[in-house]
């Protein structure tokens, strides 16, 4: 890598207000706001909206759409399509 043109990677805090979550990683990320971490050290923290702690996917609270009874359901109130105007 040349020296001198990348940011700065060094450890971060990234905090889920949401689901009062955080955890420490490396980034280039930067930010004003610092936390004291459990290992003594200040590092500074990132909020971030959502993240593994909070998202439905992550904690089994997503739901399943089901695509293909709507599809379904459209046919059945509209027609299955064949008889469109000026089909051939």
């Amino acid at each position: 890598m040349k020296p001198g043109i990348h940011p700065d990677y060094r450890p971060v805090v990234f905090r889920d207000r949401a689901a009062d979550f955080a955890f420490l990683t490396r980034s280039t990320m930067t930010s004003e706001k610092t936390v004291v971490w459990e290992d003594g050290n200040t590092y500074p923290v990132v909020d971030v909206e959502i993240s593994s702690a909070s998202h439905p996917f992550y904690t089994g609270t997503a739901r399943v759409v089901d695509t293909a009874g709507r599809v379904e359901r459209f046919r059945r109130r509209y027609g299955s399509g064949d008889t469109a105007p000026g089909g051939g």
